[in-house]
């Protein structure tokens, strides 16, 4: 009796150990397994033309260099503004009621096209690309200029307000040489100024010059 005791304890352990072994191999399976996928995926993604296509699209490439061209501000500014405001989609609108493409709020669509004596605004041409695109990139201009040329505040006017920005600056002292970003009081636009940024140096790299 005895005997068989020891002899099923055994077997016990055994079937333990067995058991174990096939889950610690199975796991060292599924995390290679993962390892590689993620592997994989990592190196598809570094290929330039994948980005382009589902990264960092550029759609409406020509009409954003002649609106540009125009309103003498960086093509790949304004590409990153519309990848930040809209992902390119063209119907997009928030919840504040921005339209478009680089987001336009209808009111100051309206100052734009005062202040360019376009006779013809209305907000359901402020819908099409054209329109939407050039509006946007001569704001993004006229923010730059107003704030000689530091894209940080131009950034951060374009999205809390022309008047936020200013008084940021009288508040705390800034100047146009501010570098600052994250003394940026609205976590919204620092993030956003942030964003924009990065999309600039990513649509720099896979637009500015072909393979």
């Amino acid at each position: 009796m005895d005997r068989e005791d020891e002899r099923l304890k055994r077997r016990r352990e055994y079937l333990l150990r067995k058991k174990e072994f096939q889950r610690r191999t199975w796991s060292c399976a599924v995390g290679i397994i993962i390892l590689l996928m993620a592997f994989v995926t990592f190196f598809v993604m570094q290929q330039k033309s994948v980005q382009r296509t589902f990264m960092f699209p550029y759609e409406y490439q020509e009409i954003v260099q002649v609106c540009c061209k125009e309103n003498n501000v960086d093509e790949f500014l304004v590409a990153a503004v519309i990848k930040s405001e809209s992902n390119f989609k063209n119907n997009a609108v928030s919840t504040p009621g921005a339209v478009g493409l680089m987001q336009l709020m209808p009111s100051t669509a309206e100052w734009i096209a005062s202040e360019m004596h376009d006779n013809d605004y209305s907000k359901e041409r402020l819908e099409t690309p054209e329109i939407n695109i050039y509006y946007g990139s001569w704001y993004l201009s006229r923010l730059l200029r107003d704030f000689h040329g530091n894209k940080i505040l131009a950034l951060a006017a374009y999205n809390a307000g022309h008047g936020n920005v200013e008084e940021w600056m009288e508040q705390y002292g800034w100047d146009y040489d501010f570098s600052d970003i994250s003394a940026i009081p609205f976590r919204e636009t620092e993030m956003y100024v942030r964003g924009v940024l990065r999309n600039e140096k990513k649509y720099i790299e896979l637009y500015g010059k072909r393979e």
